[in-house]
């Protein structure tokens, strides 16, 4: 599935919700699925800067594709961070860092996030596409 069909259904999964308490339970269920980064992952080197909460981010790539580890220490942002990786995981860097990220505004995010929760999510958007960005570069 393309990073462009992940997101259509993220779009239509939040669709399905009346009201931003469902989407917020969605988001705590999804960061609930989420297979958590191995302790020892949990350093400085995947830690994303510029969210308030803990957030590690660990890439791996695997026969030209990106898959991502992550986890963090607050409910609703490991629900954020699952949601991305649950778009990007096990894409092309090349697809990772065309993607357009119109979704997140689809859905509701920069509308309904607090300041610090956009700024983290942004922050984390970034290290994707960062991380993609010089996997590019180092072909």
């Amino acid at each position: 599935m393309t990073i462009e069909q992940r997101a259509e259904t993220i779009v239509s999964d939040f669709a399905l919700f009346d009201d931003w308490i469902g989407r917020y339970e969605y988001l705590i269920e999804l960061g609930g699925a989420l297979t958590p980064i191995d302790e020892e992952h949990k350093t400085d080197e995947y830690r994303v800067r510029g969210c308030q909460s803990q957030v590690w981010l660990r890439p791996e790539v695997r026969d030209g594709l990106v898959f991502f580890a992550a986890d963090s220490d607050a409910i609703i942002t490991r629900g954020l961070v699952a949601l991305l990786v649950k778009v990007f995981d096990g894409q092309t860097p090349a697809a990772i860092a065309g993607a357009s990220m119109d979704f997140l505004e689809e859905i509701g995010m920069n509308e309904h996030l607090s300041s610090t929760r956009k700024n983290g999510l942004a922050s984390m958007v970034n290290r994707i596409k960062d991380y993609a960005t010089q996997l590019l570069s180092n072909d």
